[in-house]
């Protein structure tokens, strides 16, 4: 049996997609994480890895997460492939008819949406190619020579060159889109066509279903009628009503062109009626093909029209003075982006602008040199340990430490109980193998002391209560926010692990944040 996926269900699937985002009942989060890449593999900065798809590895990147930004309504565009008009150039033309046997042409695709038939202009202007020239004389078509700038409703050509060009104009691309979402490889299109009221123009002059636009010429015919003569009003014949085109006879008794002179509507198939119009047949009778334009008309649905099934997310990472959850000073390696994660345990979807996945400890020196936090140092990645009862002992990667606060911010992950970073098991673990956290709640033998840094330093647990838990500190009458809820010195995530559904992993060379950088994410996925 012989079956296709066809490339609107792509189109449609991407639309899908982006309504489930801009859905405000979900909530889908780009995220950063993966400090100790070079860990994992050494030559993870020069070649990363391909990321692995299982239930094994995801939970792996929650381990590894650093910090959750969520992707609001307006980071997300439909794309397709970025086309830059350039002088010269032969394009493909649209056509509803370009398939496995009969290729676009000059690009010899199989697909339409394959082939190049739209182009972006300079002033960021998308146009869609109705004619590119061809002729008998010239079955690939002419090189464009002029570019379109032109807002007019109609199709038409762009310039006094005779290139033979016949262009639609679609949209322009808004400077907050371009800014956000134009890339290297793929231009953006509106989010919302069918509804804005920006493109009601150009929605309402495709509003008639099968309006034809052009007709080619295949074959010239021979003895078409008397030389230099013209012949308006010939009907076109098909399933749709009341298309009419004007032919044109040159000095040799062949057709010279032929355009439309009347749209008509409902077509999806049609011939030009030659005895009908009054025109010759010829020795030679002329071929023509008759071009039927997408459902509902060109522009009517410009994401299959133009073949959508690519959808951009962006998303900025950026320091934060008074939400800090993108921690500088450490290496991240990976992004990726979730589903419906859900706020640290809680049965409700995370809805916070941006989220730490990372635990939280606030830090403070022992009387009399209780600020020794202020010059104590802890490097990146680094192990720390906290003897919570006689035989417990809580172990954790330092990702951030800050002396002004005294906040540290530390990750776990199977590597501190029981596994290498290469993901293959420890035969005895210097720490056994069960995963315990840092705690002002100790056991008996138990103590506040954090090793690890270059100083000897104590969770502060007179830092946040229950009932008037920590957020910010003041130093020196200023406030320093902290980013997450302190209680006894001892700060959980925001985001409760391995919830929600990781749709995209990206493994990528490491970069350390600074304090003046921020990173703009542009994720493609394809559908």
């Amino acid at each position: 049996m012989a079956a296709i996926i066809t490339d609107l269900l792509r189109v449609n699937n991407a639309r899908s997609f982006i309504e489930k985002i801009r859905d405000a009942n979900n909530s889908y989060y780009t995220f950063i994480g993966l400090p100790n890449a070079s860990e994992v593999t050494s030559s993870w900065d020069t070649t990363p890895p391909s990321p692995r798809d299982c239930f094994d590895d995801t939970n792996t990147y929650w381990d590894t997460m650093v910090a959750l930004k969520k992707i609001s309504a307006d980071d997300i565009r439909p794309v397709v492939r970025k086309i830059q008009w350039a002088s010269a150039t032969i394009y493909d033309m649209y056509r509803h008819d370009v398939n496995r046997n009969n290729l676009s042409k000059p690009s010899n695709k199989t697909s339409l949406y394959a082939s190049n038939y739209y182009i972006l202009n300079s002033e960021f202007r998308v146009y869609i190619c109705l004619n590119n020239g061809i002729d008998p004389e010239n079955p690939n078509g002419k090189p464009s020579l002029d570019e379109p700038k032109f807002t007019d409703l109609e199709p038409r050509s762009a310039g006094t060159s005779g290139d033979g060009y016949v262009w639609k104009y679609l949209y322009t691309i808004s400077p907050s889109d371009v800014i956000k979402f134009d890339s290297l490889n793929f231009i953006p299109l509106p989010v919302d066509w069918e509804t804005n009221t920006d493109y009601s123009t150009v929605r309402t002059n495709a509003i008639t279903s099968g309006q034809l636009k052009t007709v080619t010429v295949r074959n010239r015919g021979f003895l078409v009628g008397p030389p230099n003569s013209t012949y308006s009003r010939v009907p076109i014949k098909g399933d749709g009503n009341n298309a009419e085109c004007t032919i044109v006879i040159n000095n040799d008794s062949k057709v010279e062109s032929i355009t439309i002179s009347n749209g008509g509507s409902g077509y999806t198939y049609g011939s030009v009626d030659l005895v009908a119009g009054n025109v010759p047949t010829g020795s030679t009778t002329p071929i023509f093909d008759i071009i039927i334009p997408p459902p509902g008309g060109h522009g009517s649905n410009i994401y299959s029209e133009l073949g959508s099934t690519n959808v951009l997310i962006y998303s900025r990472i950026e320091n934060d003075d008074q939400n800090p959850d993108f921690v500088t000073g450490a290496s991240i390696a990976r992004i990726g982006i979730v589903e419906n994660p859900k706020g640290f345990k809680s049965n409700a979807v995370l809805s916070d602008d941006r989220a730490t996945a990372l635990y939280g400890l606030v830090l403070k020196g022992q009387s009399p040199n209780q600020d020794d936090f202020k010059t104590t140092t802890f490097e990146a990645n680094t192990l720390i340990k906290q003897t919570i009862g006689t035989g417990v002992t809580a172990t954790g990667r330092v990702i951030s430490y800050d002396s002004q606060t005294g906040v540290l911010r530390y990750w776990q992950d199977r590597s501190l109980v029981g596994f290498n970073t290469d993901g293959t098991q420890k035969s005895n673990p210097e720490f056994g193998y069960d995963q315990n956290l840092f705690s002002t709640t100790l056991q008996g033998g138990g103590s506040l002391k954090i090793v690890g840094g270059s100083k000897e330093l104590f969770i502060d647990e007179g830092f946040g209560t229950d009932t008037n838990p920590g957020i910010s500190t003041v130093i020196n009458n200023r406030t320093y926010y902290l980013g997450q809820t302190y209680i006894k010195g001892v700060a959980d995530p925001e985001a409760e692990k391995y919830s929600g559904t990781i749709l995209y992993v990206d493994n990528r060379p490491s970069i350390t944040r600074s304090v003046n950088q921020r990173e703009d994410i542009k994720v493609i996925l394809q559908f």
